[in-house]
């Protein structure tokens, strides 16, 4: 595996990265066993454990049920300043997922993301978030780096 990571920057604060290997063409969530891939084609790149929302069995209904949605989305965003260290948008709630919210009568929620750990969450064991997917701050920077907007994301149960 020929990946090539540069780091830019000082040590305060969130490191930059730069990549220049293989291009991530998708990344496969699998939650039952907490790992995520980096994939180019069907080669794996890179693998994490990971850590999900609170309420980690199940798709994401409704906002606040802690769940982690399932399903095709894509990376359609980035946080160089998030609360997590870093963090990349995942593209939920889609179509289907509001018209499933809205025939609950409830909002789907949003703000989902792959992110690292803020201060306050460090220790506080497996399955924390709100719905987001988590890993550590170092692999955060190396995802970050890795992983361009757009790039498709498919969460599995």
């Amino acid at each position: 595996m020929a990946v090539c990571l540069l780091l830019i920057g000082c040590s305060s604060g969130p490191r930059f990265l730069s990549y220049n290997g293989p291009e991530v063409t998708r990344i496969v969530v699998m939650k039952e066993d907490r790992r995520m891939y980096l994939m180019h084609g069907d080669e794996i790149l890179e693998k994490y454990k990971i850590e999900l929302g609170f309420a980690p069995i199940g798709d994401k209904k409704i906002e606040g049920d802690g769940k982690t949605p399932e399903g095709r989305y894509y990376i359609d965003r980035r946080n160089p300043r998030s609360a997590f260290h870093l963090s990349l948008g995942i593209s939920y709630p889609n179509a289907q997922d509001r018209a499933e919210a809205a025939a609950l009568g409830k909002p789907p929620g949003g703000d989902i993301f792959i992110h690292g750990r803020a201060k306050k969450n460090r220790g506080k064991g497996p399955d924390w978030t709100a719905g987001c997917i988590s890993v550590k701050d170092g692999q955060m920077e190396k995802i970050y780096a890795m992983v361009n907007n757009g790039t498709v994301i498919d969460i599995f149960p």
